[in-house]
């Protein structure tokens, strides 16, 4: 993580990405106070505990080493308490450091576990996985010759990672084909770019977030500034579709970009005093690792340009954290497709061996102190990915599909987006089998190019942006 100061001493980091594989998303923060709290320890649990330990330690029919057993057991403890909190072993946690970096060794996708399969939530743009054609909603059954079942999701990512230029076979069912997929991938060490822009047409430009990494927020205040500079926009599009999320700074950042200063833009809550703060559009809450304030160099039109943030099930955390505060000021209009839903706060405890755990501590909330967990941002304006409503081949992985998930404490009952039935394959003369996709998915291409004619959403979201303009231009 270059920066990324930790000391001997047990130390916290604020998690708020996905689970990627080849990589973790966390942010440094400064070590918790010593809880002098001891709660009592469950004495008959403890030596149930022991007379198992024993028991396989004399009777399993191979031997088993200490520390083999020990991890298993922290392990266990962690993966079944929610889908986010997990045992890190040295190289998981080697790659939380470095990952925040924007480059790390790995395949390109964002996964989870769904009845013991590896699930793809989201392939990252410009990785091997992306260009292969993984999609969202892909379950993983077999790593070359392994079959997942019976691995942690940790174990399945440590095959998936690898020197660059190897191969790795995956084998994949995917809902809609008839029969499993294989695709092999050449790992490559994994370059996101944070912040990728574009004029569109004059006065109209594009931002695209597609991870929050250590560099985002200087990033996005320098791709702004450029889009300025042959004069003052007339709107602007803020695209965080498939953004699985990042640092919370950089969320923190991107959100005050565009807001007033010293608003609140998240707050978060949990058992602990630590896991009670608040976060505000001011600088010493989203610079990290620098003295300079990147966002002090944006043109001052870009607080009040109209704005589109456009949004779907792939962005999550600290995407739906950007999406939420600009809502909730009504800062701009949200588009697109409901957002992942992942709104908790994953601390991570350094242990003995450089290994660490990481642990759900809190839940976030919106300025108005909504709770995204398990539910997600709800578009003010509903656009799907192709003209006809279809959508996607594959239905979206949200966080209220994972196994355990961390309930809304908000809302005693959060409902599921229903499951859009299926189109039957067309029987009309002449027609071809393509794959058994749904009827009206030839409007959408296999790999997207965001911000083309070709993205329903995002020409819809011009279209409002121009719609907002002439309307503005008569109250004038």
């Amino acid at each position: 993580m270059g920066k990324f100061e930790m000391s001997k001493a047990k130390t916290i980091s604020l998690v708020l990405g996905g689970f990627v594989a080849g990589a973790f998303i966390s942010l440094g923060l400064p070590a918790m106070a010593d809880k002098e709290v001891k709660p009592g320890l469950p004495i008959d649990e403890l030596r149930t505990f022991a007379e198992v330990y024993s028991a396989i330690k004399q009777g399993y029919v191979e031997p088993v080493e200490d520390k083999k057993m020990i991890t298993n057991a922290i392990s266990g403890m962690l993966s079944n308490l929610d889908p986010h909190s997990a045992y890190l072993d040295a190289d998981a946690f080697k790659d939380l450091q470095v990952g925040t970096q924007g480059e790390f060794g790995g395949l390109g996708i964002e996964v989870g576990m769904e009845d013991g399969l590896v699930k793809v939530v989201s392939p990252i743009e410009d990785t091997p996985a992306y260009r292969a054609g993984v999609k969202s909603g892909d379950l993983i059954f077999k790593l070359d010759d392994t079959p997942v079942k019976g691995l942690t999701l940790n174990d399945a990512v440590k095959k998936m990672r690898g020197k660059p230029k190897t191969p790795i076979k995956l084998s994949i069912i995917r809902k809609g084909e008839t029969k499993p997929i294989e695709i092999t991938l050449i790992r490559e060490v994994i370059k996101v770019q944070s912040v990728k822009s574009k004029l569109i047409e004059p006065g109209y430009g594009w931002v695209r977030v597609t991870q929050f990494q250590d560099q985002t927020v200087a990033e996005l205040a320098k791709q702004v500034t450029n889009l300025y500079k042959d004069g003052n926009l007339r709107g602007l599009v803020l695209d965080l579709r498939n953004d699985p999320g990042g640092l919370l700074n950089g969320a923190i950042g991107v959100s005050a970009a565009f807001l007033p200063p010293e608003v609140k833009i998240v707050s978060t809550d949990g058992r602990t005093e630590d896991a009670k703060q608040e976060f505000l559009a001011r600088p010493r809450d989203y610079l990290r690792g620098t003295r300079e304030d990147p966002l002090r160099s944006l043109p001052t039109e870009v607080k009040k340009v109209p704005m589109v943030v456009l949004v779907n099930g792939g962005s999550a955390s600290a995407s739906e954290i950007v999406a939420g505060a600009l809502q909730d000021y009504k800062r701009a209009v949200i588009m697109g497709t409901q957002t992942f839903g992942k709104g908790s706060v994953q601390s991570v405890l350094p242990l003995p061996g450089n290994s660490a755990i990481k642990l759900t501590t809190a839940r976030y909330y919106t300025p108005e102190g909504r709770s995204i967990q398990a539910k997600g941002i709800v578009p003010d304006i509903i656009v799907e990915e192709s003209p006809n409503g279809n959508g996607s081949a594959s239905p979206r992985l949200r966080e209220a599909d994972l196994d355990r998930h961390l309930s809304n404490d908000k809302e005693k009952e959060v409902a599921k987006e229903p499951s859009k039935p299926q189109a039957k394959p067309s029987t009309k003369p002449g027609a071809k089998d393509k794959g058994n996709k749904d009827e009206g998915d030839e409007d959408i291409p296999t790999r997207l190019e965001y911000a083309s004619k070709a993205d329903h959403q995002f020409q819809q979201a011009i279209n409002l942006l121009k719609g907002l303009q002439i309307m503005q231009n008569k109250v004038q």
